[in-house]
C-alpha cells in the first residue's frame, strides 16, 4: 500500500496507487495515479501542487497537510511500522510563497511522550533532533497533547525548544484551549507566558468558554486577568455567562457576575436567565436576579424565562416570587454598580465605605 494525500481536509487532488481502496470512491478528475514507488508518488505530488499553484484546480485558503505514508506492499506485517517523516514544499495561503511543512501519517513518539507526561523521554527525543512541531493528520502537535493531559513540565520543555504556542488543529483548538479543557491552570499560565493568545478569533475554539463549560474557575479567572472579553459571544455557545448557566456551573456564574459580566447578554436574544430556567437551576436564578437580570425579557421564540420553567418547579416558584418590584436598596445597589462600570468590584473597595455598605454592594 502506497499513498500520498494532498490536503486531508479538502479533496482537491489525491495522489494514489489505488492500493487500499480509499481513492476508488473519488471522481477520476481528483486522482493522480502513480506507481507504487516513492519516486512516482513524489512526482505525482509535485504535479498536484503545481496544478493548485497555477489555478488549474479550485484553491483552498491553504493546504492543511500533506500526508505521506510508505508501506512495503508485499509485507503486510510491516504496514504499521514503516513510516516516513520529512518535509516537502507546499503552498500556504499565498500561492507565490512556498514553505516547508513537516508531515507524516500518524502520531509520533514525541506525541506519545507528551500525552503521557513522560518528561525524560520527551527531552531525549528533542535532544535527538525530533521536530517539536510535528503534527498529525488533524494538525495536533505534541504541545496540544501535553496541555490536554495537563503535563506542564512537558509543555514548558516543548515551548522552550520552539513549539508553536498558537498552533491550531483542524477543529480550531489551540494548546490554550486544551489546557482549559483539562483544567490545568499551570499550563494556562505557562502558555500565556510564552505568548499564547488569550482572546481568539470567533471561528476558533474559545478557551474561556471551554473553561467555563467544564467548571474550571481558576483557568477562567486567569484568562479574564489577561484581558479576555468577559462578554465575548461565540456562535452556537453565547457568552461565558450563558455557557455557565447552561452547564450549571454556579461558582463560575458567581465569579463572572462579580467581575461585571452582563446579565442581559447571552446567545442572540436568549439571556442567561433563559438558560438557567431551562436547566431548572434555582441557585443560578437567584444570582442572576440579584444582579439585575430582566425577568420579562423575551427570546426569539417570544418566551420569557418564567414560560420556559417547568410547571410547579422550584425555578417557577423562584421567578414568581421575584416578579414584583425590587426593593429600593436593590435598585440603589444596581445603580451604583452600573455607574462604576465593569471595574466596580475594585472601585467599591476604593470608596472607603462603611463595611456593612461595602459588603452589601459586593453581594457579600
Amino acid at each position: 500500500e502506497s499513498r500520498c494525500v494532498v490536503c486531508s481536509l479538502y479533496l482537491f487532488k489525491v495522489v494514489s496507487t489505488r492500493v487500499g481502496g480509499i481513492p476508488e470512491v473519488l471522481p477520476e478528475n481528483l486522482i493522480i495515479l502513480c506507481e507504487p514507488s516513492v519516486k512516482s508518488l513524489c512526482e505525482g505530488l509535485e504535479k498536484a501542487i503545481s496544478q493548485l499553484k497555477s489555478g488549474a484546480l479550485p484553491a483552498p485558503e491553504n493546504i492543511h497537510n500533506v500526508v505521506k505514508t510508505f508501506y512495503t506492499w508485499r509485507n503486510v506485517a510491516e504496514r504499521t511500522e514503516k513510516k516516513a517523516s520529512f518535509s516537502h514544499p507546499v503552498c500556504w495561503k499565498h500561492w507565490k510563497a512556498v514553505i516547508y511543512v513537516d508531515c507524516w501519517a500518524d502520531r509520533s513518539p514525541l506525541h506519545e511522550a507528551a500525552a503521557q507526561g513522560r518528561l525524560l523521554a520527551l527531552k531525549t527525543l528533542i535532544a535527538q533532533g525530533v521536530n517539536v512541531n510535528l503534527v498529525t493528520i488533524n494538525r495536533v502537535s505534541s504541545l496540544h497533547e501535553a496541555c490536554l493531559g495537563g503535563h506542564v513540565a512537558c509543555a514548558k520543555a516543548l515551548l522552550e525548544n520552539g513549539a508553536h504556542v498558537n498552533g491550531v488543529t483542524v477543529h480550531g483548538a489551540t494548546p490554550l484551549f486544551n489546557a482549559c479543557r483539562s483544567g490545568s491552570a499551570a499550563c494556562v499560565n505557562v502558555l500565556l507566558e510564552f505568548g499564547a493568545k488569550a482572546q481568539l478569533e470567533a471561528h476558533l475554539a474559545s478557551p474561556i468558554h471551554e473553561a467555563v463549560k467544564r467548571g474550571h474557575r481558576e483557568c477562567m479567572e486567569i484568562l479574564l486577568a489577561n484581558n479576555v472579553n468577559i462578554d465575548q459571544e461565540v456562535p452556537q455557545l453565547g457568552t461565558p455567562l450563558y455557557v455557565a448557566c447552561t452547564y450549571q456551573r454556579v461558582d463560575c456564574v458567581k465569579k463572572l457576575l462579580e467581575l461585571g459580566a452582563s446579565v442581559d447578554h447571552g446567545q442572540s436574544l436568549d439571556t442567561p436567565l433563559h438558560a438557567a430556567a431551562r436547566q431548572s437551576s434555582v441557585d443560578i436564578i437567584h444570582l442572576l436576579v440579584d444582579y439585575g437580570a430582566p425577568l420579562r425579557c423575551r427570546n426569539a421564540e417570544g418566551k420569557s424565562a418564567l414560560e420556559l420553567a417547568a410547571p410547579q418547579s422550584g425555578v417557577e416558584q423562584a421567578l414568581l416570587l421575584r416578579e414584583g418590584p425590587p426593593a429600593l436598596s436593590q435598585l440603589c445597589r444596581l445603580c451604583v454598580r452600573k455607574c462604576l462600570g465593569r471595574a466596580c468590584h475594585q472601585a467599591i473597595r476604593e470608596l472607603h465605605l462603611p463595611e456593612l455598605l461595602e459588603r452589601f454592594l459586593l453581594y457579600r
